[in-house]
């Protein structure tokens, strides 16, 4: 089965949601219909151990951290994934992003 569109979610800090939208205004991702820029974002806490060899963001190697952190979702055309993470990418500040494409089967505006 195909999937034309695709939801990213993408686990940022706070202080970085407006460079991560204008970022995906750039490769048009949230664009729905008549309305552009659309993406929703939640509080969540993020928990994680660097491990050694890593240069965290935030933490410390070897100890566990949590932090709020935001989950931006955004809707996509399938076809856009890759140009689309690598626009996240370019401003987001972790080591390792966690950006998740998920395949969406339906929608209330095909």
């Amino acid at each position: 089965m195909e999937f034309k569109y695709c939801k990213l979610e993408i686990f940022i800090p706070e202080t970085k949601i407006l460079e991560l939208q204008k970022a995906l205004q750039k490769v048009d991702a949230g664009h729905i219909g008549n309305y552009d820029s659309c993406m929703s974002v939640s509080q969540v806490t993020g928990y994680w151990r660097p491990l050694d060899g890593c240069d965290p963001y935030i933490g410390e190697n070897g100890k566990i951290s949590s932090e709020p952190e935001e989950k931006v979702e955004v809707t996509i055309y399938a076809e856009a994934v890759e140009r689309t993470i690598q626009a996240i990418k370019e401003v987001h500040p972790y080591e390792e992003p966690v950006i998740n494409a998920i395949p969406i089967w339906k929608t209330s505006f095909l």
